[in-house]
């Protein structure tokens, strides 16, 4: 039992040191040997092999080039492939690999992998592991999020799951991968193929959270208008009320740029407000020197200077200077 002890405290001290989103991601060796620490001994739920080899070897084979490359730069290519391990990795298509490079504003995936730091791709890609053997029926079972090896503030970062029809995954960015091919088993665990990569809390800007949200698109298009994609990547924290695509339609659209500037630092706190920490009741100062009014009853709402009330349909998505709180209305200042 002292011995096993011992493996836990390692593991958990290794990924704190090797994670970026609020813990320190400049150290990367010894994650293969706690992964296989983590994973060993743990009930593997498939217990069928595969001759095609470990999940290194397997991902090689069914041509996973964006995610190998980004496994080798974060030094995890190793702990993905001991044999002592039973892991579950979600695997992003190269094609996903691309579309968020696109997102993102980089060429492709390579130059993505090539410009992102070797802690920022750890994270991301531990967000896609679990740390035992879990098939598609075990993860229909297994009840809403899961626990990846990424962790955030010293916690499981966790993955939300929806085995209704299918497998659907929610990630820390509120977008939806879906489980294309599943079960593909290794050796040493199983890869369920995905349409998108998992972003995970703490290491993209409020912007690039925006980005990889297609629901968030009209915002980031007003956003890059206003010419406020500077200000709200920088180091913060901020907090962002952020109108959803329906919101805009709704919205006043004979605005001058001076007036959009103005609407959109009407939803930007300069602090980081967890729904938790919210006052409610009280005016809250924002960067348009104008204050909201946030108010709990049976939701969270708020109000601004046309008095009808936003609803905050989500909460806590946790960028790396800030969050962001999703809201079903543009807040309109007095303009």
């Amino acid at each position: 039992m002292k011995h096993l002890t011992r493996i836990f405290i390692l593991l958990i001290l290794s990924v704190l040191l090797t994670s970026c989103g609020g813990d320190d991601g400049s150290s990367l060796p010894g994650i293969g040997a706690s992964l296989s620490q983590q994973s060993a001994g743990t009930s593997d739920a498939s217990s069928s092999a595969s001759s095609g080899g470990n999940i290194v070897e397997v991902a090689k084979q069914q041509g996973f080039n964006a995610l190998l490359a980004a496994a080798a730069k974060a030094d995890l290519g190793a702990a993905l492939s001991d044999a002592n391990s039973r892991l579950t990795v979600f695997a992003p298509t190269d094609a996903a690999f691309n579309q968020l490079a696109s997102k993102l504003g980089f060429a492709d995936a390579n130059a993505m992998v090539n410009a992102l730091s070797a802690s920022a791709l750890q994270s991301i890609l531990l967000y896609h592991v679990l740390p035992s053997t879990k098939t598609a029926s075990d993860l229909a079972m297994g009840g809403a999020s899961q626990d990846t090896l990424y962790r955030f503030e010293g916690q499981p970062a966790s993955l939300g799951l929806d085995s209704t029809h299918g497998v659907k995954i929610t990630d820390e960015a509120l977008a939806i991968a879906n489980v294309t091919t599943a079960d593909v088993t290794a050796t040493n665990g199983v890869i369920h193929v995905i349409d998108k990569v998992l972003v995970p809390p703490g290491v993209l800007n409020i912007v690039q959270m925006a980005q990889v949200n297609k629901d968030l698109s009209e915002l980031v298009n007003a956003v890059v208008t206003a010419d406020l994609q500077g200000v709200l990547s920088a180091a913060g924290p901020f907090t962002v009320f952020a109108p959803a695509n329906e919101a805009f339609a709704k919205a006043p659209s004979r605005l001058t740029i001076a007036q959009l500037t103005t609407v959109l630092k009407y939803h930007v706190l300069a602090s980081e407000v967890l729904a938790a920490d919210i006052p409610f009741g009280t005016p809250v100062p924002t960067l348009a020197q104008q204050a909201i009014e946030i108010n709990k009853d049976s939701a969270i709402t708020i109000t601004d200077t046309t008095g009808a009330a936003a609803n905050v349909v989500a909460t806590d998505v946790r960028a790396s200077n800030g969050v962001i709180h999703v809201i079903d209305k543009v807040l309109i200042p007095a303009l």
